[in-house]
This record gives C-alpha cells, sequence and structure tokens, in this order.
C-alpha cells in the first residue's frame, strides 16, 4: 500500500489505484480493497465471534441506472455492485425494501413512502445478486438488514423465495434468543443456513418468519451520532449495547449525510477510535458487523485493516488476523509484521518470543518516532494513534 500508480494494474492483488485529497493525499496511491475473510484463517466458531464487513444502504450505488424515467433526487451511500461488494469481502448488506409500483423496490426515500425519485430497482435484482453469490461460495454466510416498509401480505416471503434465496434461510425459531452463542460458521455452511435476514418490522417475526431485528442484536446510534468521537450511544429501538440477552452487536459508523470525498478521511484513524469507544460502551464486546458508506474509500487500509484488527483480538488474541494460526493457543501469534495505514504514519506491530507481550513501532517516514510495549491484547489490537 501506499506505493504511487497510475492505473489500477501498478497496485497489487487487493489494491486499487486512488487518492484522499480531504488529507491533502492528492497524487493516487495504491489502496487496500479487499477483506481478509476471517474463516480462511480461523474457522469453526461461533458466527458470534467474528467481525463482518456491512455496506449502509447497499442498493444506493452512485451512476445506478435510472429505471423510473425522472432524475433521481437521493443520498448516496455506495460505489460498486452488491456483487462487487460481496467479492471484496462485504457479508453483510443494509437494504430498504418498499411497496412500489405494484412490486417491492429498493428505495432510498422518506417517511415509508417510495417515489420515482427515490426508487433504485426492484429488490429481486439484488437479491438474485446475493443468490449467485451464495450458490458460487457454498461456505459462505451473508446477513441482510432490511429497513422494511412492505405492508403487503407475505410479499418479503414470496419475494425471497422467487430469488432462490429460501434454501439458503436461517430459520428463526433456531436464533439464539438470550444471549447464548450462535451455531458455529461450519455447522451453519453444513446445514446450508447460509443467509440470515433481520427485519425492523416486529410483525414479521410471527407473520412470515423472519427474525426482529432488535431481538437479536444491539446496535449503536446511527448517522452523526455514531461517529461522534468519545460516545457511543444505543439506538433507541434496541437494548443497551451491554445487554446480555442478545449476541450480536452491531457498529454503524457513518454520518447523517454520506459524502464520497470525505469518507476516506472517515475510514483513516477516527473510526478505529470509534471502534475502541464502541467495544467499551458494550462492555469489551467486539462488534459482530460494522456497517459503513462508500466502504473501499481510505488513506491506507480503511475497513479492511479495522476488520483486520478486530478479528485478530476476537479469534486468536493477534494484533491482526493475519497473525493468528489455526490450531495455536489463544494469544500466540505469527511471528509477522502487520501494516496499518493511517493519515500521519504507519504502525507496525510485531510479535515477540513470549506469549502477550507485543511491541508497536510508530513510523514517521524513515525515523522511529515512538516504541511501545504492551502486556495486553486488547491494547494492542485496538492501538490507535
Amino acid at each position: 500500500m501506499l506505493e504511487s500508480c497510475s492505473a489500477a494494474t501498478d497496485c497489487g492483488g487487493g489494491l486499487y489505484c486512488g487518492n484522499c485529497p480531504v488529507l491533502g493525499k492528492n497524487q493516487p496511491f495504491c489502496i487496500r480493497g479487499q477483506a481478509n475473510i476471517p474463516t480462511a484463517t480461523i474457522n469453526g466458531l461461533p458466527f458470534n465471534k467474528y467481525t463482518w464487513l456491512v455496506t449502509h444502504n447497499a442498493f444506493s450505488i452512485v451512476d445506478a441506472p435510472l429505471l423510473t424515467g425522472p432524475q433521481r433526487i437521493t443520498f448516496y451511500n455506495q460505489e460498486d455492485t452488491v456483487t462487487n461488494q460481496l467479492r471484496n469481502g462485504v457479508r453483510g448488506l443494509m437494504l430498504d425494501m418498499y411497496d412500489f409500483d405494484n412490486d417491492i423496490w429498493l428505495c432510498h426515500s422518506l417517511r415509508g413512502q417510495c417515489y420515482n425519485i427515490t426508487a433504485f430497482q426492484p429488490a429481486i435484482n439484488t437479491l438474485r445478486e446475493v443468490e449467485a453469490f451464495l450458490s458460487s461460495n457454498p461456505t459462505e454466510i451473508v446477513t441482510i438488514i432490511l429497513e422494511d416498509y412492505v405492508h403487503t401480505t407475505k410479499a418479503l416471503t414470496k419475494l425471497f423465495a422467487d430469488a432462490g434465496l429460501d434454501k439458503y434461510w436461517y430459520p428463526v425459531s433456531k436464533m439464539p434468543k438470550k444471549g447464548e452463542d450462535w451455531p458455529t460458521v461450519t455447522s451453519m455452511a453444513q446445514d446450508n443456513h447460509r443467509l440470515l435476514v433481520f427485519t425492523s418490522d416486529s410483525s414479521k417475526e410471527v407473520s412470515e418468519g423472519i427474525a426482529y431485528q432488535w431481538r437479536y442484536m444491539v446496535e449503536n446510534e446511527p448517522g452523526d451520532p455514531g461517529v461522534r468521537q468519545g460516545s457511543c450511544p444505543n439506538r433507541k429501538e434496541s437494548k443497551a449495547l451491554t445487554s446480555k440477552s442478545a449476541s450480536l452487536f452491531l457498529q454503524n459508523y457513518f454520518p447523517t449525510i454520506p459524502v464520497q470525498t470525505e469518507a476516506c478521511k472517515e475510514h483513516s484513524t477516527p473510526l478505529m477510535d470509534m471502534v475502541a469507544t464502541c467495544y467499551k460502551s458494550a462492555g469489551n464486546v467486539m462488534p459482530n458487523f460494522l456497517a459503513v458508506n462508500f466502504y473501499m474509500r481510505s488513506d491506507g487500509g480503511g475497513v479492511f485493516d479495522a476488520l483486520d484488527r478486530m478479528n485478530g483480538q476476537s479469534l486468536c488474541g493477534c494484533a491482526s488476523v493475519t497473525a493468528c494460526q489455526a490450531g495455536a493457543p489463544f494469544g500466540v501469534c505469527k511471528n509477522i509484521e502487520g501494516r496499518y495505514t493511517h493519515a500521519r504514519f504507519t504502525v507496525y506491530t510485531v510479535k515477540q518470543h513470549c506469549i502477550g507481550q507485543h511491541m508497536i513501532r510508530v513510523i514517521f517516514g524513515e525515523q522511529v518516532v515512538k516504541i511501545e510495549m504492551y502486556c495486553s491484547i486488547q491494547e494492542v489490537a485496538l492501538f490507535s494513534c
């Protein structure tokens, strides 16, 4: 990362050529654009032990085709297709579904009503992208979180069946309801229960077997409160973040008004600061879902580095999931250097030869400006300068 480039072909695998003018980085450089899938390193743990990348309003894509005639008037939150999001390691999709034009559409709208100027496309189109991904990747698990404005009876049940997703459906009857661990990702794949769907409409759990979101997960406040440093309040519909009756934790990290050019700044140092804040607010519980806008934009490693660090702490007690070793005791990490890029410097973490002690070297240019030793993996995994 951070090497200068003029085209994507100048960058290595999983990188793309971009910049971050808002941080003074005007010249193009190689930026990370793909996640490390944590189950590829540490498999077989309960689903709620992992952290997954979620795209906020995954369907609200810049330059999406106009299908209803007039120019669309709404905010945009992402830049590439859902298919591409899934290929890049996104495993959760936030979708807003409405009754519209005698069908169910994805709309970024207001007051529970979809309009020509806020509509994107029939929801089945996006759900078919999800089906194609699950069909081609038989061990992957995808979560869909619905902002649900569909009032037609049984319409969502029919929609998911028509998209071919019913065969992957995780039954709500099997979901942990008292804060217990979820089944392992291995057993979920073996049972083909690889699609989790949550709705904001509590009535759908009884009428259609779709899990009511806040019965199973806690969530911090979305929008500006979710990016305000030093505070991580729970969403009003959610139980307290410290509640032990829900075993999933969704962290929202996106401003109320999305701005593409600001996202690379948002996904630099402030992101890990907010992860640390929400981690503490939840009683030292790591979020299972990290929801963001414009997920690929950063000043180097962005949300992908954040996910590596979150999964590293949770899964193996290491500073990054890339330091985890399958079958090794918790806290025994590879002797590798993990690189995390921030706006002003680069952080390196090196596992020492004794268990539980880690070193961080902060590099500014070519000069070592700070060396810190940590005996707590929590300190090093959530380290932020």
